[in-house]
């Protein structure tokens, strides 16, 4: 069996686990940790994984923030001054685009009902500007249904802390991780 098999069917013994009321934000956002180097793989495998959730009886809203960063620079009164001078692009210009990130996810999320799965693709892209943890967490009360994040990186299951990209310190957060090695069968 592939790799990306394995998380299918660890994500598809997830989406079987009855879906409790009244969990808080951080409690309905599942992880789907993966090798860096599976990104191509696991995108290629989303028809898969949208067929599976239609199939157990859900929702499946994609929210792809691949481009985003590109998109807001573009679109930004300096995005010349920018590309001139990446320098530029000051933390304070940092913090604007995690703003206008944070909002169109929140706003796409809306659309997700209690019922479905809204999927996060492209986390990795933030790097390094934005830090994934800080994007989650002011998305996170914000989830109807579930969250399902891939998040290319490690999982260190002794802390519960995870490293996108493996770039940076972890980050420990109470997400529920799919790990093909503890899935339900």
């Amino acid at each position: 069996m592939s790799r990306v098999s394995d998380l299918l069917d660890a994500y598809v013994s997830e989406l079987a686990v009855p879906w409790r009321a009244g969990l808080s934000g951080g409690e309905r956002v599942w992880m789907l940790v993966y090798p860096p180097d599976m990104e191509r793989s696991m995108r290629s495998a989303l028809p898969r994984f949208e067929l599976a959730t239609g199939e157990s009886g859900h929702g499946w809203h994609q929210i792809d923030v691949t481009d985003s960063f590109g998109r807001w620079l573009a679109g930004h009164r300096y995005s010349g001054a920018f590309f001139e001078d990446p320098n530029d692009l000051t933390p304070a210009i940092i913090d604007q685009f995690e703003s206008s990130l944070v909002s169109d996810v929140r706003e796409r999320l809306k659309a997700a009902s209690t019922d479905d799965v809204a999927i996060l693709v492209g986390i990795g892209s933030i790097f390094p500007f934005l830090r994934a943890s800080s994007v989650i967490k002011a998305i996170d009360d914000a989830v109807s249904g579930r969250l399902l994040v891939l998040f290319p990186g490690l999982h260190d299951p002794e802390t519960h802390s995870f490293r996108l990209l493996d770039a940076r310190d972890g980050f420990n957060y109470r997400a529920r991780v799919i790990d093909p090695q503890k899935a339900i069968t």
